[in-house]
């Protein structure tokens, strides 16, 4: 597995799975994600910095572009919901890239307060996508999808 995270520039070339999903106010879960792929083939491309200051009034000039930019250029897009936000950035993305071909998988925590809204939204957009309640089920989905990544068609 490679790694890169906001600002690190990736340019393409491999499978990458962009990472998606809670970043303030909720638990690493993105950390765990990296741990538990670490034994694949995967791209990561990772928007939660480890070296963060949410005082900096610039960080956006940085952060924005670079998200919109490596989720564009990513293989693949993973998406996952915790309980503790709402994601309204992740929302956006999620409904940005929903309508395209390009693979999502879909992680939505129990807890997650707008659980029925991104269901609906999705099943209504594209119902093959396969939504996922454990971060577990998530990982494993992205093991499956490299694997079958040459199956896949638009």
């Amino acid at each position: 597995m490679r790694y890169y995270e906001c600002p690190m520039r990736y340019d393409g070339g491999d499978l990458s799975l962009f990472l998606g999903g809670g970043i303030t106010g909720c638990g690493d879960w993105q950390a765990w994600m990296r741990e538990t792929l670490s034994d694949t083939d995967w791209v990561l491309l990772n928007p939660r910095r480890a070296e963060f200051d949410a005082t900096d009034p610039n960080f956006d000039t940085v952060q924005i572009p670079w998200e919109h930019d490596h989720l564009g250029r990513a293989t693949a897009l993973m998406f996952w919901f915790p309980p503790e936000t709402l994601c309204p950035i992740t929302l956006y993305e999620l409904g940005k890239y929903t309508p395209t071909c390009k693979p999502i998988i879909l992680g939505i925590h129990p807890d997650y307060k707008r659980k029925r809204d991104v269901e609906m939204q999705t099943r209504l957009e594209r119902p093959l996508i396969k939504i996922h309640y454990d971060l577990k089920d998530v990982a494993q989905a992205a093991r499956d999808l490299y694997k079958n990544m040459d199956a896949l068609a638009c």
